[in-house]
């Protein structure tokens, strides 16, 4: 496949509005990794040291990583072989069967991603007010005022050309970098604690890692990580997709599990895991421990800069779906439209974005971040690692421009890991992800037998 796909990607002729392939490696993995790194580790750390309960913690975020990149074989082979907008949508359908199945399983995906994707919005807007308030006393009502201008803000920001978007990620992805890398920096340089017994203390191993904390902890983990496929999303407006998605998936992945690590590793170098684990505002209270408390407001300031560069992938990747759905008729036909004048998907961007914005009002940032993990893992994740499975049984091995090596083996470990951790989410929030599914499915039933489309189509129509 060449950049012929193009035509493909772009949904209409020369003279329609139409997607643009813009997109670099580079700014695709800016926008990967600022999706990546969001507010998520700056208040996932802490409660991973609780429920891990001891030094041991590191090992869930090892497990995350190691989820990921199992997981990014799957992506990059799809994400190569079909570099078009909608990511899992698209994915989903080719997989299970343009005209049955695959409608199924793609509708689904859509319909958890209206619920899903304003809730990860809404999550990280209410994170950004958490931290915000150790700058500013913020009680419940002015919290939700400051999350719901924040979601405001990032949607304006996506309402443009795609070109100018690529520009804004370098930017934001450099306010990550640095946010991130200051705290590594003044962590090893004024450890408390020897960068060697904080290591030989992740490392002994105890009964910790045998109970249910290694499987909840990397539930909380594993949502830091998600993002790393946020280029898929983006397919069809991505420069030389069959082979910039892939190496920017990687490269995320190893770019924020370096990342990461040092993190964990420098923030109990200063404030000792007994202490950490009870912070509210983990970075701000490094900083202060190091330089006071001016260079922690400083601190906390790049931390909402870094939390608003999430929202922007995010909501920028995740507009993408009810597009590409649309197009294809399975979907209201006004999220089809694109800008006249800036070619992208605005119906789409104003819809999650007001979603999002109630959301922000009404939830707490409380379980979210599990609840959105177990309703996407059997659907998008187990349902497209098998997807490619049977793509791989249909199609010759020269269709997918990149191939992962040991086949099938990643595929059956990816499998295997994501039903791990749907199980670890707990029966609460494995019922409600199920709930959504089969919800879901009755909608799907309800418009297809409107439509008279599988599997209520006149026989003389089925295949």
């Amino acid at each position: 496949m060449s950049n012929s796909t193009d035509s493909a990607a772009s949904q209409g002729s020369p003279q329609s509005p139409h997607l643009l392939r813009r997109l670099s490696l580079l700014q695709g993995t800016a926008l990967n990794m600022i999706d990546m790194v969001g507010i998520g580790p700056f208040v996932v750390l802490p409660l991973v040291i609780q429920l891990m309960g001891g030094p041991n913690f590191i090992w869930a975020w090892i497990l995350g990583a190691v989820v990921s990149f199992i997981d990014a074989f799957i992506w990059s082979e799809l994400g190569a072989a079909y570099p078009q907008a909608g990511g899992s949508y698209r994915f989903l359908k080719i997989a299970y069967g343009e005209e049955r199945w695959g409608k199924l399983f793609s509708f689904l995906y859509v319909w958890q991603t209206l619920i899903q994707a304003p809730l990860v919005v809404a999550s990280g807007s209410i994170g950004f007010a958490q931290y915000a308030s150790y700058l500013f006393p913020l009680d419940e009502w002015s919290g939700k005022a400051v999350s719901g201008t924040v979601v405001i803000i990032v949607t304006m920001l996506i309402y443009r050309r795609i070109d100018s978007i690529g520009r804004i990620s370098l930017v934001l992805w450099v306010a990550v970098m640095l946010t991130i890398g200051w705290i590594i920096v003044g962590g090893l340089t004024n450890a408390t604690v020897s960068f060697s017994d904080v290591l030989g203390q992740a490392m002994h191993l105890d009964g910790n890692l045998l109970s249910a904390g290694l499987g909840a902890s990397s539930v909380k983990t594993i949502y830091c990580f998600l993002g790393y496929y946020n280029v898929c999303h983006l397919g069809g407006e991505m420069k030389n997709p069959e082979r910039n998605i892939p190496l920017s998936i990687f490269i995320s992945i190893a770019g924020i599990t370096l990342l990461y690590m040092l993190l964990n590793l420098s923030v109990v170098s200063v404030v000792p895991w007994q202490e950490a684990q009870k912070s509210t505002f983990i970075v701000s209270t490094v900083i202060e421990a190091i330089y006071g408390a001016k260079a922690a407001g400083v601190a906390t300031g790049l931390v909402l800069i870094v939390a608003f560069s999430s929202l922007f992938a995010v909501m920028l990747g995740y507009s993408r779906v009810p597009y590409a759905a649309a197009v294809d008729g399975q979907f209201f036909k006004i999220f089809a439209k694109l800008h006249p004048t800036r070619h992208f998907p605005y119906v789409s961007v104003l819809f999650l974005g007001g979603v999002a914005f109630g959301f922000s009002l009404l939830f707490r940032l409380s379980d979210v971040i599990t609840a959105i993990l177990a309703m996407r893992i059997v659907v998008q994740f187990i349902g497209q690692a098998i997807g490619l499975w049977l793509l791989h049984r249909r199609k010759a091995t020269s269709h997918f421009p990149f191939r992962m090596p040991l086949y099938p083996l990643p595929v059956i470990l990816a499998i295997a890991v994501w039903s791990y951790i749907f199980i670890s989410t707990g029966w609460s929030f494995m019922v409600s992800g199920l709930t959504v599914i089969a919800l879901g499915v009755v909608a799907f039933l309800l418009t297809a037998n409107i439509r008279k489309q599988w599997p209520f189509a006149p026989k003389q129509n089925r295949l």
